[in-house]
């Protein structure tokens, strides 16, 4: 889609340095990016990315402005990274300005269940009874949508995802398992977005909470009875065990694991591959990866580690000694 410089900044604000008429019609990364392109620098480390660019307008930081002026026409602005994802916004509506609210006639929309207007129900989707899908909210193909689990206003849906499956409970009767039924629902906030096969089980008893805002990546598990607070991001393949409590603003690298139970609060971020294995009450970043070796040097690493706690009584005994 062709736009020139002046119209963007006319929708998105910024200080334009350069000739507005300017046409750009594609968006692409420093490195890659052709003359007829607009792109973005948000980390000063890449300056020579920027210097080496045939981009026809980049987006740039206050600091960065000198040298981006030197080189071509430039937006300025406080946060290039977040005013690029408002221009992948308006790229995106200018190639699809209308959405098309409707249940495509594929899908299975029980007669108890309760579609906004405004909504748009995908290609298979299967809606259950009693379920309920806010306004503008979309549903692309193949979601499900379990029974009496409700879907907030402006959610996006990747193909795939599910909705109130059963939670993973059941009782130990002698050598056999006894199914706890899951009576609970799923209540997902306004303006969340959900990530292609993505599962969030329903309650035990009570429901399983999503807050408003909350992104979630591709093959995500959420167990049962698992609230996650507003504006919280996670990675693909994070795994949240049920009735684990994370707070706002968290954020969890790809393929980590929060245990049952446990409580993480506020502005937590979490190192992808971490395995979380208490609560975490104090904002901040935590990791607890062991780095990959050559199997040797890692096994006698593990070994070592097996071994700390005598090794620390052994200190404790030698320092005793030296102080005598």
């Amino acid at each position: 889609m062709k736009r020139d410089l002046a119209s963007i900044v006319a929708a998105l604000g910024g200080d334009l340095h350069g000739d507005g008429a300017l046409q750009v019609t594609g968006l692409a990364p420093l490195e890659g990016a052709t003359p007829q392109d607009i792109s973005f620098l948000s980390n000063p480390r890449y300056q020579q990315q920027l210097l080496d660019s045939r981009a026809a307008c980049v987006i740039v930081a206050p600091a960065m402005r000198e040298v981006a002026v030197a080189r071509g026409a430039c937006i300025v602005t406080d946060q290039p990274y977040l005013y690029f994802a408002k221009l992948t916004q308006l790229y995106k509506r200018d190639r699809d300005p209308h959405p098309h609210p409707g249940i495509h006639p594929s899908a299975v929309v029980d007669a108890a269940a309760v579609v906004h207007p405004s909504a748009s129900i995908g290609a298979l989707c299967v809606v259950e009874r009693g379920a309920s899908i806010g306004a503008g909210t979309v549903l692309k193909s193949r979601v499900t949508v379990g029974e009496d689990c409700v879907v907030g206003a402006r959610c996006l849906l990747h193909p795939g995802v599910v909705i109130g499956a059963d939670g993973f409970g059941f009782a130990p009767n002698g050598d056999a398992w006894e199914k706890i039924e899951q009576l609970g629902a799923v209540q997902i906030g306004n303006d969340v977005e959900i990530g292609a096969n993505t599962c969030i089980d329903r309650g035990a008893l009570q429901d399983t909470v999503i807050e408003d805002g909350v992104k979630l990546d591709n093959l995500i598990q959420i167990g049962h009875n698992v609230r996650v607070g507003r504006h919280t991001a996670m990675a693909g393949c994070v795994g949240v065990a049920g009735s684990a409590t994370i707070g706002a603003n968290c954020t969890v690298g790809g393929g980590a694991i929060i245990l049952g139970h446990l409580t993480i609060g506020a502005h937590v971020n979490i190192s992808a591959g971490t395995l979380v294995s208490k609560s975490l009450l104090k904002p901040g970043h935590y990791t607890g990866i062991f780095p990959v070796d050559d199997n040797a040097t890692w096994e006698r690493n593990a070994a070592s580690l097996k071994q700390l706690h005598s090794l620390r009584d052994r200190i404790k005994t030698l320092e005793k000694e030296t102080k005598k």
